[in-house]
């Protein structure tokens, strides 16, 4: 029987206790992988502590702005392969916020790929990035070609943070690759002023789910567990060099408005009853964004779950957590 390529390697993960990352981890051990992650703030509710997922993870605390201790991490625990999730992630907060959107997303990226860069054992890094990254263009879909141009807060740390990611590449050898993933839903994100979990908390209370823009923004919506199946492709990938410096688009190419998205919940819920409130009071939105996924499709990446299942999961997940949460 062959042995799973990840047993036994040295797995650093950033972010860990966001939607991604619990899962990302999760899987990592399934596959017999050592996982070392770096926690800044303790969340409990977090899927990687409530279910006990960080109980089988070494956890160094702080931030990965912190050079001296990403450097020490990747060097003490002989760290093979990143993955750099850490990152401010919610568009509004980057408005009303934008210089901890920054510090985080932008001078996180910079400090984990220099420290990475110093590191002789580290083979790989992936870096998180976003379809935001590419900022606002009229040809859709959007391939790895598109320049990057964000021009809020939130899109321009994605930009900046995937532009250093290339440089490191280019300019110093660095073996990274960047993924840029449509939105990401799941169980786990308890971010309740997305879209998905905010929909699900709100029908569960027999409550009409808010949407905060106009509802006619397209998106690309992604289940957690096949993005973390194209993360793993990803620095597979990066063994043989057909990924370095490269971005990888993840997407199910099925591109839904949000009152597409609120209408598919309300089906897999059975409450098409309830009719969203639309507010109409989102800033700095790009109304159309959506990604191709040729390049992740030719490298083997297969969706396991897609959209319905996905949500159906996500849904089974908040029924359960919610039933649980006083």
């Amino acid at each position: 029987m062959t042995a799973d390529p990840w047993r036994d390697r040295n797995v650093l993960v950033t972010g860990a206790t966001g939607l991604l990352g619990g899962w990302l981890v999760e899987a990592l051990l399934a596959r017999g992988a050592h996982v070392v992650a770096i926690v800044r703030d303790g969340v409990p509710r977090s899927r990687l502590v409530a279910e006990r997922i960080v109980d089988r993870v070494d956890v160094a605390r702080g931030d990965v702005t912190d050079h001296v201790l990403v450097e020490r991490v990747l060097a003490e625990y002989e760290v093979d392969t990143v993955f750099h999730l850490a990152a401010q992630t919610i568009v509004g907060i980057a408005n009303r916020s934008p210089l901890s959107t920054f510090d985080t997303n932008v001078r996180g990226t910079w400090t984990v790929l220099e420290a990475a860069r110093r590191q002789p054992t580290v083979r790989r890094v992936v870096v998180a990035s976003s379809d935001k990254a590419y900022g606002d263009h009229e040809t859709l879909p959007y391939d790895e070609s598109a320049p990057l141009v964000g021009r809020h807060p939130y899109d321009v740390s994605k930009s900046a943070a995937d532009l250093i990611a290339q440089s490191y590449a280019r300019t110093f050898g660095l073996p990274v690759a960047v993924t840029r993933c449509g939105n990401l839903f799941g169980g786990g994100d308890l971010n309740w002023n997305r879209i998905v979990p905010g929909t699900i908390r709100s029908v569960l209370r027999g409550e009409a789910p808010v949407i905060r823009s106009d509802g006619r923004l397209t998106r690309d919506y992604l289940y957690v567990e096949d993005a973390v199946d194209a993360y793993l492709l990803v620095a597979r990938a990066l063994d043989d060099g057909e990924v370095v410096g490269q971005g990888v688009n993840v997407s199910y190419e099925q591109p839904l408005s949000v009152t597409g998205i609120v209408d598919r919940i309300l089906a897999a819920m059975g409450r098409r009853d309830l009719r969203p409130r639309i507010l109409d009071e989102a800033t700095n939105e790009i109304r159309d964004q959506y990604l191709d996924a040729g390049r992740i499709r030719k490298l083997g990446w297969t969706p396991r779950v897609a959209l319905d299942e996905g949500l159906a999961r996500t849904v089974a997940w908040y029924r359960r957590h919610l039933a649980a949460t006083p």
